[in-house]
């Protein structure tokens, strides 16, 4: 096994841990790649910390362990602020891309909505206690297993 798959597998298994113990995917995957690549500030991970639950917990975003997974790329691959007028930066929408698709394949899905779908069998506002709840009591260790996928993406690549 290669430094970069032992590395790889290492945050992985962090970023499980994390969302089983705290929750708050995005923050999970991030802390779990600051731990072991570096490139992650404190910031980016409290910044993250509203795109849980597809974005507010309005589920209707992203998969937040997917947008934490994006937003490491991106503070790799990422275009700087006094790089704005070279371009797009194309190569880091490439990657995210590339994520996106690996996840939808493995998870049926991209939003928060869908995968709940996809997990349960039903959606869940997650803004009535005993919803979130329901959703917490059904998921079983499938949004833990997104945050260990992405990470582990992620971390391959960087």
């Amino acid at each position: 096994m290669s430094d970069k798959q032992e590395k790889a597998e290492q945050a992985a298994a962090l970023a499980l841990k994390y969302e089983f113990d705290y929750g708050c995917c995005p923050q999970c995957v991030l802390a779990a790649v600051q731990e072991t690549v570096g490139l992650i500030t404190d910031e980016t991970i409290k910044a993250s910390h509203g795109l849980s639950g597809g974005g507010g917990l309005s589920g209707v975003g992203l998969c937040g362990s997917l947008v934490g997974g994006i937003l490491a790329l991106g503070a790799k691959r990422g275009r700087d602020r006094d790089k704005f007028a070279r371009g797009k930066f194309i190569g880091n929408f490439t990657k995210a891309d590339e994520l996106s698709k690996a996840f939808k394949e493995k998870f049926g899905g991209l939003t928060c909505r869908e995968l709940q779908q996809q997990f349960t069998g039903r959606t869940y506002d997650m803004w009535k206690p005993e919803e979130y709840q329901a959703f917490s009591d059904n998921r079983g260790d499938q949004c833990a297993r997104t945050a260990e996928f992405v990470t582990r993406w992620v971390v391959e690549r960087l």
